[in-house]
């Protein structure tokens, strides 16, 4: 079966480079103009809402294996910068848009969208009915698809996002952390003035972005960045006065290696802080005891509601998860410290009486809105008292 080529396709447009063709696994099919790069990409096919930041969404090495469709409807008007970029690893495998701005118009921008997504090797495609295809995906739930610009065979497509592996039991990690350890010592773009370094924190890579070091600068945290396979013997014995567990792609309990690791970090000391974000935070309450599970579409955008429930204080955060933890699985011991308002679901916990805690949300926004900064003061304020003692 071949995708009948649309009237769109006898015109020349300078934003594309020919016809593209999005085909999901269960058979739905959408034609639009590719841009980016040439090729094909296979992924699990996911929906943000957020209204801005597409170059922090599709560099989030979160979305590794994943192709994102945005509900805004023009992207790339700003278009690019190099201090934008989450990270230069591995994430999003696709962009499914709306349109494709004509125009480029911004101070920073020193590539377009299509230039910039060609150069990390990531196929887009635009003119599609991306509220149909939000639509879909809500009802159905996210699933496996095939995006392409270089063949029009639908079922051969179709084909291989069926037989794609899923997310659930994925370990994306391997592929997007570090190779080997480094020091973050910059402060967020346009920063007033960079306090000094009064603590010094060791992150586990899982996939972690960047502006998560940069909001730990802000507070005065230097940062080394390690490999998610460091023993912790060798965290240990660099005497940090925090750890941090990154964000990452893929399926937590998939990481049977990880989960055992961060049991004896937290065995270890009662008194080491300790603070994860998203995968880090479902990968600390695995290592608790408790269990996590699938969502049907999961969370990903920058307009979802969570309360603190110890000052009943609500949050608009930036979210990217398609699992979730099982609070009644952790048992005694842990407390819920967060809740999505969307769908009630666990958004952060935190052990009682000692200095470790989680959140199922993005702190750091990148992109999203900044009220979650307290966060990282939190942490900084934990990790500092430990410096002290």
């Amino acid at each position: 079966m071949r995708a009948a080529v649309s009237r769109a396709d006898n015109h020349q447009d300078p934003r594309y480079h020919g016809s593209g063709l999005l085909v999901l696994a269960d058979g739905r099919v959408f034609r639009g103009r590719s841009f980016g790069a040439r090729g094909t990409a296979i992924g699990e096919l996911v929906f943000n809402t957020s209204l801005y930041g597409y170059q922090e969404i599709v560099s989030d090495p979160s979305y590794a294996g994943q192709i994102v469709c945005l509900t805004a409807v023009e992207i790339g008007n700003v278009g690019t910068n190099p201090d934008d970029e989450e990270s230069d690893k591995p994430a999003a495998e696709g962009l499914v848009i709306r349109s494709l701005s004509p125009v480029v118009s911004n101070h920073r921008s020193t590539a377009s969208l299509h230039d910039w997504l060609a150069g990390r090797g990531v196929v887009g495609i635009a003119e599609i009915d991306t509220r149909a295809l939000t639509r879909h995906l809500r009802e159905q739930g996210a699933m496996m698809a095939a995006l392409s610009s270089e063949t029009d065979d639908v079922e051969a497509l179709r084909a291989r996002a069926a037989a794609a592996p899923p997310m659930l039991g994925r370990n994306l990690v391997d592929a997007v952390t570090t190779p080997a350890r480094y020091t973050w010592d910059t402060p967020s773009w346009g920063a007033r003035a960079t306090p000094p370094v009064a603590a010094r924190v060791i992150a586990y890579d899982f996939g972690i972005k960047r502006n998560i070091l940069r909001k730990l600068r802000d507070q005065g945290i230097e940062t080394t960045v390690v490999p998610a396979s460091t023993p912790v013997a060798e965290v240990l014995a660099a005497r940090p006065d925090g750890v941090l567990l990154s964000n990452g792609p893929g399926d937590p309990a998939a990481l049977e290696h990880v989960i055992a690791a961060l049991r004896e970090l937290v065995d270890a000391s009662e008194r080491l802080p300790i603070f994860g974000i998203c995968l880090g935070h479902q990968l600390l309450c695995l290592a608790l005891g408790g269990q996590t599970y699938k969502l049907k579409f999961g969370h990903h955008g920058g307009n979802h509601p969570v309360r603190d429930e110890r000052d009943r204080s609500i949050a608009i955060t930036s979210q990217n998860h398609g699992f979730a933890v099982d609070i009644d699985s952790l048992g005694a011991g842990a407390t819920l410290t967060h809740l999505n308002l969307f769908d009630r679901t666990v958004a952060g916990l935190e052990l009682d009486g000692r200095p470790v805690s989680g959140v199922q949300y993005h702190p750091e926004a990148a992109p999203g809105p900044n009220d979650s900064d307290r966060l990282f003061e939190r942490f900084a304020a934990k990790v500092r008292d430990h410096a002290a003692r």
